[in-house]
């Protein structure tokens, strides 16, 4: 990796490492390897949104022509929104893309991802299923994104209901995270998501 990129990351590692952020543990960065070409940045779910209470974990990977150009980010953690693919965590926003400028640092990156998932996009998605449901049937959107964030992020809410029908498609020989994905897909409407699995 070349000097420039190895510096700049080393100080925006820095600057994370001393922000009131990760003081309040909001956000986290570590390396994922010794050469600084791969990090793993973790945010915490914003406060009042059906992400709350969940922790998020990050792969990023940065170029050699850092800081001229974003670094790739994608959540590892799985999640229900509509700017983030519920498949491959790969993201929607433009400041990984072409809105990005050599002075934005790994900091701005971690907190403008944070601020997505408090102020969703549904009419830019990066997953059109997520985003439908957001604008159509916006109540069960909020239920799916909180039980996801239970399941996966280590989230504080409990629902039974959203559990015992990912058990039944379980007990089909479903595995737990197909089940979700279709259930969620099919508005938790069970027969529907059956119809999906087995026809």
């Amino acid at each position: 990796m070349a000097d420039l990129a190895v510096s700049r990351i080393k100080r925006d590692f820095k600057e994370v490492m001393e922000s009131n952020e990760i003081v309040q543990c909001s956000i986290k960065i570590e390396l994922a390897n010794d050469n600084w070409t791969e990090l793993r940045g973790e945010i915490g779910g914003p406060p009042e949104t059906p992400y709350e209470g969940g922790n998020f974990i990050l792969e990023i990977k940065v170029p050699e022509t850092y800081p001229f150009h974003p670094p790739k980010v994608r959540f590892i953690t799985r999640i229900w929104h509509p700017n983030i693919s519920s498949v491959t965590g790969a993201i929607c926003l433009d400041i990984l893309k072409n809105k990005w400028a050599a002075g934005m640092t790994m900091r701005t990156v971690l907190l403008s991802l944070q601020a997505l998932l408090a102020a969703a996009e549904p009419d830019n998605p990066q997953d059109a299923v997520v985003a439908h449901q957001y604008k159509e049937k916006h109540d069960l959107f909020l239920l799916t994104a909180k039980h996801w964030t239970n399941a996966y992020a280590g989230g504080p809410h409990s629902f039974p209901d959203c559990d015992s029908k990912t058990q039944r498609l379980r007990d089909m020989g479903i595995d737990e995270h197909k089940a979700r994905c279709v259930l969620s897909k099919e508005n938790w409407n069970l027969e529907k998501a059956t119809e999906c699995l087995f026809r």
